[in-house]
């Protein structure tokens, strides 16, 4: 368990800090907000035809309502704490992968409603709103991110318990002379 947690805050200092670096803002994390910010539109779209995005930001194009999809709010973030809560867990590179590449669209999909319903909260009530957006929404995610974690952890007791089972069958087999 310490080699877990020493792993953990080791690789998540080191994946923030990376996070942090002009060339991966600019190639990486920028992008994605405003793909992030495109995919909220195009969704909310489907029953608000005045939804447009322009860069990080998703707004009303009549009105010029909207929110701005700022750092701590594209889900990046989580999906690193992710990524080395399963980095730093003893497992197979199969299972890791599948994961992180999993865990990735279980936190966006969740990232997109609380995107999509924040821009409605923000034009509705603005109290409301950020109550929303610094309490309510940040415990959901960190919450999908615990749910995502568990449920990985769980596939992976199922593999550790599948390779024991054949490991034993496999083990000396005693006949009768």
């Amino acid at each position: 368990m310490h080699r877990f947690l020493i792993l953990f805050v080791i690789l998540l200092l080191g994946l923030f800090t990376i996070e942090l670096l002009q060339p991966v803002q600019d190639h990486v994390v920028v992008p994605w907000t405003a793909l992030l910010a495109k995919i909220s539109a195009g969704l909310a779209g489907f029953f608000d035809s005045n939804v447009i995005s322009e860069g990080k930001v998703m707004r009303d194009a009549i009105t010029g309502h909207g929110v701005s999809i700022e750092a701590g709010c594209n889900g990046v973030e989580a999906v690193l704490l992710l990524a080395a809560a399963v980095i730093a867990y003893p497992s197979s590179i199969k299972l890791k992968v599948l994961g992180i590449v999993l865990g990735f669209f279980a936190i966006q999909a969740v990232n997109l409603m609380r995107i999509i319903t924040l821009y409605y909260m923000a034009d509705w009530n603005p109290k409301v709103f950020e109550f929303f957006h610094l309490y309510l929404w940040q415990a959901l995610i960190m919450l999908d991110v615990l749910v995502v974690w568990l449920v990985w952890l769980k596939q992976v007791g199922k593999e550790e318990a599948r390779k024991d089972q054949d490991k034993n069958a496999g083990g000396s087999h005693v006949v009768a002379a």
